[in-house]
């Protein structure tokens, strides 16, 4: 069970979460603000207070006052004039991730919502319930309006849901359950829709991605290195003191456990070879700024998922309501660019690896990693594709935060573009960990070729691999067992046995 209180959610409670369903409970301490907030708005409406976005219009209508009797229409218009989303529906962990986000931040207590709304949200998270949630129409401020929108409008009946792989209309499947659409109060829809949980959601578990994929690439050069006759020399701890970024030195650190007691390294160490390419020799320094990059992207994310994103913001022991800006996504946006950029790096170098796997002037190894080539193209065709992913990746790492476009006549007129920023990251992600797949597959084929026994974590490497990939003797079609390549990354299989038998990575 996960208790959230809007201010210690970690990265990994969200993907508990969004991946793994556990469940999830406001803790009891958190009601008396949630309680205060909502009372505090009560007396405006009481007390016919203009407040922007309670009893005004929105973006460019804040001038606009409502009536006190309209303001349960104008929550209900809110949610569905923003519902406004195009293209395909997120995928379920990251409709997830943004409910459980929306939710921590609510209970904050400091945007006038109901305890009641927040537990029918909460009853949707935990039944897995989940809102339709277009992919494209947020642009990072005010908040994901649109995407949040669509998560809110179940609530009220309205919208579509999945709930047991079947697809249905809100309201048909609130009466099946018993259960009646809520009415919302003043405040509640904007409460709902004003924040940065989309984009962080999709950041989260893209970051969480990032941090498999740096492991694995620590494993997949280290098994490139054996399968390419490399030295160990360039990971001496002494070199990494010299420079000490710590992702410099955690890399050197990974890849020299995974080559210990390597009888290949042994093999050659007096060879006439004087020095390896930088894809081998300066992996320390690409891999672990990539690193550093994670743990920066990772502070910013774990101040925004535990934060306020409203406006207006209301203060219960002043009774004031302040119009603000906390639901501009710029933080996340430029660190989820930088996160693109820096995982993006990794494929990078890893292609130059697999080309190096594959060309015989260069490997030592049969060209293309087959012992017939001609009648044989072994793995040639496999780098064609991983070089389309970096170059594609090339596309997808321009930032989106350089981008602004004003919106609601020009109130809004400086945006995020955040949630493009974390959806092209979900894109490098992917591509990135199909390019260390088709890197590990060569890498292991070459081994093949290699009469000595691999360091202790390489052999861990070989043998899984080969547990579900076969040696490849003759062509076959090879796309699918790049799929049971992604898996065995994806799902974190590597990892979990190259760290049963050395220990845990960095």
């Amino acid at each position: 069970m996960i208790k959230i209180n809007g201010n210690t959610l970690t990265i990994e409670d969200v993907v508990k979460v969004a991946r793994f369903y556990e469940k999830v409970e406001i803790e009891e301490s958190c009601i008396k603000y949630i309680n205060r907030s909502s009372d505090i708005v009560k007396e405006y409406i009481d007390e016919k207070k203009v407040v922007y976005g309670i009893t005004t219009g929105f973006g460019n209508f804040a001038n606009i006052v409502i009536p006190p009797e309209h303001v349960r229409e104008l929550q209900k218009n809110l949610l569905m004039s923003h519902a406004s989303g195009i293209g395909p529906y997120i995928e379920d962990d990251q409709v997830r991730a943004m409910m459980l986000l929306r939710l921590n931040a609510l209970v904050k207590g400091y945007s006038g919502i109901r305890y009641k709304v927040l537990d029918r949200l909460l009853f949707f998270l935990n039944a897995n319930i989940l809102p339709l949630v277009p992919k494209k129409g947020s642009v990072g401020a005010s908040g994901d309006l649109v995407p949040l929108a669509h998560m809110s409008l179940p609530l009220i009946g309205l919208g579509k849901v999945k709930y047991k792989d079947k697809i249905y209309d809100s309201g048909d499947l609130l009466k099946e359950l018993q259960m009646e659409p809520l009415v919302l109060e003043a405040k509640e829809g904007l409460a709902l829709i004003n924040g940065t949980q989309m984009m962080s959601a999709v950041g989260v578990l893209n970051l969480y991605d990032s941090y498999i994929l740096a492991k694995t690439a620590d494993i997949a050069v280290s098994t490139s290195i054996e399968a390419l006759k490399g030295t160990d020399k360039p990971f001496d701890p002494r070199i990494h003191e010299l420079r000490p970024h710590n992702g410099q030195r955690q890399v050197a650190q990974n890849i020299l456990r995974m080559l210990q007691d390597s009888e290949i390294l042994e093999s050659h160490r007096n060879c006439s070879k004087v020095q390896d390419a930088y894809s081998l020799r300066c992996s320390p320094q690409v891999h672990g700024a990539t690193r550093d990059t994670l743990d920066f992207v990772r502070r910013v994310l774990t101040t925004e998922i535990n934060s306020v994103t409203d406006n207006p913001i209301v203060f219960p022991d002043t009774k004031e309501s302040i119009s603000c800006g906390n639901f501009h996504g710029q933080p996340v946006a430029l660190a989820l660019d930088y996160l693109g950029i820096a995982v993006a790096e990794l494929a990078n170098i890893s292609e130059r690896r697999v080309e190096r796997l594959v060309d015989p002037a260069l490997s030592n190894l049969p060209p293309f990693l087959t012992k017939e080539g001609g009648l044989n193209s072994g793995y040639m065709i496999s780098q064609y594709a991983a070089a389309a992913l970096v170059s594609e990746n090339k596309v997808l790492a321009h930032p989106a935060s350089v981008d602004s476009i004003p919106t609601s006549a020009n109130q809004e007129d400086h945006v995020s573009m955040g949630t493009i920023a974390a959806f092209k990251g979900a894109e490098i992600v992917n591509n990135v960990r199909n390019v260390l797949s088709v890197e590990l597959m060569c890498a292991v084929q070459g081994l093949d070729f290699i009469n000595e026994k691999p360091g202790k974590g390489v052999k861990v490497v070989y043998d899984t691999v080969r547990k579900y990939i076969p040696s490849l003797t003759h062509d076959r079609v090879l796309a699918y067992d790049l799929q049971t390549m992604q898996k065995l990354i994806k799902e974190e299989l590597l990892i979990k046995e190259v760290e049963n038998a050395i220990g845990n990575l960095y």
